[in-house]
């Protein structure tokens, strides 16, 4: 009885020490680590929970924290869609061999869900999502309508005429890939006119995990801060770039690696000041076709860095031999079964 009562003065005894010892390590921002239980004393969080605080402080365990030096407050996300053309200029089926509709409807809604998610973190971030369509036949267009109403940030749907574009593009291309071009070249429009901080320029056959633009943009926000310069990421870990034996730097995003690359595709999340400085590159870009068509994109990874992140935040739903389309290490049916919109 004597010993249950000493312990239990001894417990109150080391509370009280523990508790003030806490709030002694709050008031100089630091946190304490329970490594018994892996937990925080402070925030009562586990060690395997998000841990960073979007736009003041970075933290992985056991690196520590990296506060952060800029915040974002706007981005803007500009879709390319087109339904009527399952790949471009090519006979080939993609991955689940669906129809293209069926990989638009659910690279939308992917892609909804993921801004919605980093939404209820970056709440002092200004989000909109921006569909370009061009070609898209009458009835999908309705339904990429019904997917846009349920976001609860600001969104648009603009349709691309493409004899707007008649005298812009040079050169004699196919349907397919002069849409492409007209679209790419609206996306770059729509932006030069814009104030937000930064852009996302999506293609309609990506499909996200419900992450992606969460750790997209802790990573930005953290990155920055290292390089104290601004940044290209990517949302695929591109097959074919493990096929060139070159250099890389591997860093510590959120809770994803990031490695630095020298290509990509056309999707990309990028500063205005980036597009400001190669606007004129990027409308030639736009304008007239060259093999690789990448080619402008990897002129400005000589300037700016640009990173991918492992494992893969998205699935690019190419053929499945293609070395251009899908990731390793990603489980893609559970990604394409997520993806489905009802409709």
């Amino acid at each position: 009885m004597y010993f249950h009562i000493m312990k239990k003065r001894q417990n109150k005894t080391n509370t009280f020490f523990k508790r003030k010892f806490v709030q002694i390590c709050r008031f100089f921002g630091f946190e304490l680590i329970d490594q018994s239980n892996l937990t925080l004393a402070y925030s009562k969080k586990n060690l395997q929970d998000d841990l960073s605080q979007a736009g003041k402080k970075s933290i992985q365990v056991p690196i520590g924290e990296t506060k952060i030096t800029k915040k974002i407050s706007s981005i803007k996300i500009i879709f390319r869609s087109c339904t009527s053309e399952l790949i471009m200029d090519q006979n080939k089926q993609r991955i689940f061999e669906k129809d293209k509709k069926e990989y638009t409807f659910r690279g939308l809604n992917s892609l909804i869900k993921s801004i919605e998610i980093c939404k209820k973190q970056f709440s002092y971030v200004k989000f909109e999502l921006v569909v370009t369509d061009s070609n898209s036949h009458k009835d999908d267009i309705v339904i990429i309508k019904k997917i846009l109403n349920q976001c609860s940030f600001k969104n648009s749907y603009v349709e691309v005429h493409l004899e707007k574009f008649r005298d812009k593009i040079v050169g004699d291309y196919s349907k397919a890939k002069f849409s492409n071009m007209a679209n790419f070249y609206t996306s770059l429009l729509i932006a030069k006119e814009s104030n937000d901080d930064l852009f996302f320029l999506v293609e309609d056959d990506y499909i996200f995990e419900e992450k992606s633009i969460l750790e997209m943009l802790y990573a930005y926000e953290k990155l920055y801060t290292i390089f104290n310069k601004e940044l290209i990421l990517l949302p695929a870990d591109y097959p074919y770039l493990y096929q060139n034996i070159e250099p890389a730097q591997i860093l510590i995003g959120n809770q994803y690696h990031w490695r630095t690359v020298s290509e990509s595709l056309v999707t990309f999340m990028i500063h205005k000041k980036i597009i400001e400085e190669f606007y004129l590159e990027l409308i030639q870009m736009a304008s007239k076709w060259e093999d690789p068509w990448e080619t402008t994109l990897h002129q400005i990874y000589k300037k700016y860095i640009c990173l991918s992140p492992i494992p893969s935040l998205s699935m690019h739903c190419a053929n499945i031999n293609s070395v251009y389309g899908i990731s390793p290490n990603v489980n893609w049916d559970e990604l394409w079964k997520k993806s489905k919109f009802e409709y």
